[in-house]
């Protein structure tokens, strides 16, 4: 069976990554684009090899298609995927997948109710990297997880500036860009739920409008694993990195909070240093290969509806710790409440 994509959304992220892994899959095709703008819509479909490129969501959801990439900005998410949803289609949306977790929820229950796929697409998850460290951990190679660090703070690039820097309304922030990421990327190379966090925000220059360009977080982990985490757009030299340490051994892994499937990971214990080796496979084309696989009734997606519900939960509850000065409690079936 083959899988018609349509494209919510003429982005970036789209056009670098994602129309690239969807075209890797086996009978996969994308059908058409969407853009409010009909000029945008159009140049992009010429730019991308993209037949039908049209202006509304009606006029998408109508064309044929089994799935939607939903990749605009945040504040339209719940809508287009609940549209989506409602016209049987299945979801594969941006993180976060809305602007509140119970937003968010609501996506998840109706795609459930519908018995559609609802994916989030959290990248870092399928990075071999990170799925390496999570191995390791699983298998006792540096003992007991104590704790751990992300080193996650980047220089937004010029063309990404825009609504991420400018517009709380539309979900700008650090916070629910990036943080949201970091949540998620604990929770799966730790195999843990955080339950509680505690966050300052800064606004160092890039942001306006009252939003943050940068975070410090400290978590705490369902099993007392404590953990760190450096958000930022405004760093232009500081290289990323996650560490995870433990009663024997720690690994540290450095240039792998990235969308590319790059980096390096060490583990260091008693008999020395080790470097792991993992896949270099495209992080978006393994992304891709589990939501078709959840399509077709094996498995789930690499980041699932209630693992969107996750991060976003943990992201407005670091928001929350900020504004309030108090750790904020984490609880993704009732949003955050301190």
């Amino acid at each position: 069976m083959t899988v018609r994509w349509g494209l919510i959304g003429a982005s970036t992220i789209a056009r670098q990554f994602v129309i690239n892994a969807i075209r890797a899959q086996p009978n996969s095709e994308i059908t058409a684009v969407m853009s409010s703008s009909p000029e945008r819509a159009a140049a992009y479909a010429k730019e991308n090899g993209i037949a039908l490129a049209v202006s509304t969501l009606d006029a998408l959801l109508g064309s044929g298609i089994d799935a939607v990439y939903i990749s605009t900005t945040n504040e339209l998410h719940l809508e287009q995927a609940l549209a989506a949803i409602t016209a049987g289609k299945h979801v594969l949306c941006e993180k976060p997948l809305a602007l509140t977790s119970a937003d968010a929820r609501k996506m998840v229950a109706a795609a459930k109710a519908a018995g559609l796929v609802l994916g989030t697409n959290h990248h870092l998850r399928n990075a071999g990297s990170h799925r390496a460290m999570r191995e390791a951990i699983a298998a006792g190679r540096i003992g007991k997880p104590i704790a751990a660090r992300v080193f996650h703070s980047v220089y937004l690039p010029e063309n990404l500036q825009g609504w991420r820097i400018t517009r709380p309304e539309a979900g700008g922030g650090v916070v629910l860009d990036i943080t949201v990421h970091d949540a998620d990327t604990l929770r799966f190379v730790l195999g843990d739920d955080p339950l509680e966090v505690s966050a300052f925000t800064q606004a160092a220059g890039m942001a306006s409008g009252g939003l943050e360009d940068g975070a410090m977080c400290i978590w705490r982990f369902k099993s007392g694993i404590i953990a760190q985490s450096h958000e930022g757009f405004t760093t232009k030299f500081a290289g990323t990195g996650f560490e995870v340490h433990g009663s024997e051994g720690s690994l540290i892994a450095k240039d792998v909070m990235t969308q590319k499937p790059i980096g390096s990971v060490l583990l260091r214990t008693a008999k020395g240093e080790e470097e792991l080796s993992f896949d270099r496979e495209d992080l978006y084309v393994r992304s891709l290969r589990q939501f078709h696989a959840a399509i077709g009734g094996e498995g789930q997606p690499s980041a699932t509806g209630e693992d969107g519900v996750w991060s976003l939960t943990s992201a407005e509850a670091a928001l929350q710790s900020a504004k309030s000065g108090k750790s904020v409690a984490i609880d993704p079936t009732l949003g955050s409440a301190g």
